[in-house]
């Protein structure tokens, strides 16, 4: 499952969430205005950045709505 930390207000965030909507990709939204989603933020990213993509699974951390974007792509195919 992938995470993706994000903040509602963010017209990046909103980008990365319409394209999983689109294509039905599941995820966990994590919104940084929780305490406790911005330390985990910090503690696998190191930046106070949203959005920001976790593949638990094949150990992705990425930032960047285009690259999180390009990277689902690829696991959609």
């Amino acid at each position: 499952m992938l995470d993706l930390y994000i903040l509602e207000t963010c017209p990046y965030c909103q980008k990365v969430m319409a394209f999983l909507g689109e294509n039905n990709v599941e995820y966990n939204k994590l919104d940084i205005s929780q305490k406790q989603n911005m330390e985990k933020l910090l503690e696998l990213g190191g930046h106070e950045q949203v959005p920001f993509l976790y593949d638990k699974q094949n150990n992705i951390k990425m930032y960047e709505s285009d690259d999180i974007i390009a990277y689902v792509k690829n696991l959609i195919k």
